[in-house]
Formats: structure tokens, sequence, C-alpha cells
């Protein structure tokens, strides 16, 4: 069975430079992410590629502690990052301009381990994961008004 992935995306109301000013701000996702509860850098730098952080993450009742580092950056394009915690995967987000504004787009391929149920618990977990990242695109609209 294949890892499901989600993908999702927002239309913003700004340029690439003013979304990419803030979404570049790793400690600051936890302001707009529900499910981020605290990053705690793990080198030196904190933005682009190589930097490693841990997330306490929170859906429901679990709670793991997520390990992700920085594989893809290019300023107002993308942002990559592999995780590779208790649940593995990777990750993007990638601004498209659009119109008056741009798009950015979510993208995620997790692989989840035997005790979430790995695949299998991957589709279940997928719908209400994609609520919650859709709910946090919406929060970090708000970083703009």
């Amino acid at each position: 069975m294949k890892t499901p992935s989600i993908d999702i995306t927002r239309h913003y109301s700004v340029s690439a430079t003013e979304l990419w000013s803030e979404l570049r701000h790793i400690d600051r996702h936890v302001n707009w992410m529900a499910d981020a509860e605290s990053i705690t850098f793990l080198s030196d730098q904190r933005e682009g590629i190589d930097t490693s952080f841990t997330c306490r993450t929170k859906i429901g009742p679990i709670v793991l502690t997520d390990v992700m580092t920085i594989t893809a950056w290019e300023d107002e394009r993308i942002m990559g990052v592999r995780h590779h915690g208790i649940v593995t995967g990777v990750g993007t987000f990638t601004l498209n301009p659009s119109g008056t504004g741009v798009d950015l787009t979510w993208h995620e391929a997790l692989n989840f381990p035997w005790f979430f149920a790995g695949t299998l618990g991957a589709y279940i977990a997928r719908p209400i994961l994609r609520a919650v990242w859709r709910g946090n695109l919406k929060r970090l609209e708000k970083a703009f008004k």
C-alpha cells in the first residue's frame, strides 16, 4: 500500500516576498500551526538547508516529538523538510505567484510507525491532518492583517 500524501493550497492576497517574510521564520510556525506546540533548534542556524529542529506536535491525544531537517530552501519559492522522528517522510511549502497574490501549497507524505497502524493509520489520519493543516494555513493569513 502506497503512503498517502496530503496537498493543500491556499491563496493569499500578498506578494511572495510578504508571505516568505513570515514563512521563513521556522520558530514562528507555532504561532499559526495548531498542532505545533514548541520548536527547539538542534543546529546553530535558524533557516536554510540543513537547519535541524524538533517540534513537539499534538493532535488530539497523540503527542510526539517530530525531528525535522530542512532539505530545500529557495527564498520566496520553496521550503522542504525531511521528517526523521517517530513519523518519517517529506514535506514542502511551495509558493506560486497567482493573480494579485500568491498560492501556498503544503505537501506532506508521511510514514507512520507500526504502533500507529503504519500505512493504514496514515490513511485514517489523512482527513484529520488535512483539516488541521487547512486551519493552519487559514491562521497564517492573520499574520498579514
